[in-house]
């Protein structure tokens, strides 16, 4: 740790970094890099003799014609770890993002762009289309570690180390608002900061540390507050709704205690969208959608196969189900289960189904759904993905299973940082022979 290389960058790797080699061939992992720069790395982990090592670009010594200065003060070595690419244009960005998913499309599953039907592009949300050297301010939830001197800041890259800030400008306005970071939160393990989509709604959720009593909130805009229990990790309402409104393909969801809606303001419409072009239901459909969350999908889908059709979602939060449940109560025909979906699936006895959608945590849907999922002869399936890496891994399974992939779709719903959101549409393999 410490040594400094002088190394030329080469392509963009997985994660936020790129690849390069020291003069003995040792692979580095560089961040605040760009491919064919040259620069002084300073190793920030690895020991020697290891496969490989983690650095930081700490001098740039032959810059990319698409590096600009970083807009974020907290951006850089050793800094902020909340996003990757401040020292890019944001047109550089989605390619290196584009160049990441058609990397691993390529490594895992032996799959071209052309074979998936995807043009090579990451396009961008509405509204994010913004000039060199500005940042969207995108992020609807934001979570603020807390200092010991009671300081809201962010964490450092791969470290537990807080690096205090005024401002974080991926955050939405209506986050900033709120003014957690000019605040002491004295006694607060972390802060986490909701501004719901769709809804003048906003909530935080207070983390105390062992032993600590709850401050009394007093910030710049209305907030209901709750609390997580640092024995059991429950979460309870202090004041205000235990929930926020959220809004998407003309229906309000209820997401409660924090639970899972997605963070870019346009990312649910954009991706109900997608998916639903893909699938094209039609009346009297069935439909899978495993990993529903708070009904999303499952509500859109609902929508769409009407009265005569029927809809299962499958959720593992107990929390996620509750509001799935109430979000779609109007539609009869449709049915939330609860636990994990390799458990749950098999369990249903459902043998066959028309249409499914999985949109699965990062780590993917894995070999056993995948499998049990293509059993059940489905018109069209839709995969929605945040990691490219369990993306391919997955489509190589659906391969397996007889599926082929008809299009494919990034978008960049994460503009500063390395995630990139995918939905892949699925159809068996004879009808695209």
């Amino acid at each position: 740790m410490g040594q400094e290389y002088e190394v030329e960058i080469g392509p963009v790797a997985h994660g936020g970094h790129c690849v390069a080699r020291t003069c003995e061939g040792q692979v580095l992992f560089v961040r605040h890099a760009l491919p064919g720069e040259r620069v002084v790395a300073r190793v920030t982990e690895g020991e020697e003799g290891a496969r490989f090592l983690r650095a930081d670009a700490v001098r740039v010594l032959g810059a990319s014609k698409d590096r600009v200065e970083a807009p974020c003060p907290f951006a850089g070595p050793g800094r902020c770890g909340g996003c990757d690419w401040q020292h890019a244009k944001p047109g550089a960005q989605r390619r290196l993002k584009a160049d990441v998913v058609a990397e691993q499309l390529k490594r895992l599953a032996g799959l071209t762009p052309e074979e998936v039907g995807w043009d090579g592009t990451v396009v961008p949300a509405e509204g994010d289309k913004v000039p060199a050297g500005q940042v969207p301010a995108w992020r609807t939830r934001v979570q603020y570690a807390i200092d010991d001197q009671g300081r809201a800041g962010l964490r450092r890259h791969r470290s537990h180390e807080i690096e205090p800030i005024d401002r974080c400008l991926i955050a939405a306005e209506e986050v900033s608002e709120l003014g957690i970071e000019k605040r002491d939160w004295t006694g607060m393990a972390s802060v986490e900061a909701i501004a719901a989509t769709g809804s003048q709604d906003r909530q935080v959720i207070l983390t105390p540390k062992p032993g600590a009593r709850l401050p009394l909130v007093a910030l710049n805009r209305p907030v209901s507050v709750l609390r997580v229990d640092e024995k059991t990790g429950a979460v309870h309402r202090v004041h205000g709704r235990p929930f926020v409104r959220e809004r998407a393909d003309g229906r309000t969801y209820r997401v409660g205690a924090g639970g899972f809606w997605q963070v870019h303001p346009k990312a649910a419409e954009t991706l109900v969208t997608a998916v639903m072009q893909g699938l094209l239901p039609r009346k009297g459909d069935t439909a899978l959608d495993l990993y529903c969350g708070v009904g999303l999908f499952a509500g859109a889908l609902a929508d769409r196969v009407g009265d005569k059709g029927a809809v299962l979602g499958v959720e593992s939060s107990r929390r996620a189900v509750e509001d799935a449940r109430h979000n779609l109560a109007s539609f009869p025909r449709v049915r939330i289960e609860q636990g994990k979906v390799e458990t749950v699936l098999p369990r249903t006895g459902i043998t066959e189904a028309d249409l499914v959608v999985l949109d699965p945590p990062r780590s993917g849907a894995g070999r056993r759904t995948v499998s049990h999922v293509t059993s059940l002869g489905a018109r069209r399936i839709a995969y929605v993905a945040c990691d490219p890496a369990a993306l391919a891994r997955d489509l190589g399974y659906f391969r397996e299973g007889g599926y082929r992939v008809r299009t494919l779709r990034a978008f960049d719903l994460f503009p500063m940082t390395h995630h990139v959101e995918c939905v892949a549409i699925l159809e068996p393999a004879a009808k695209g022979t």
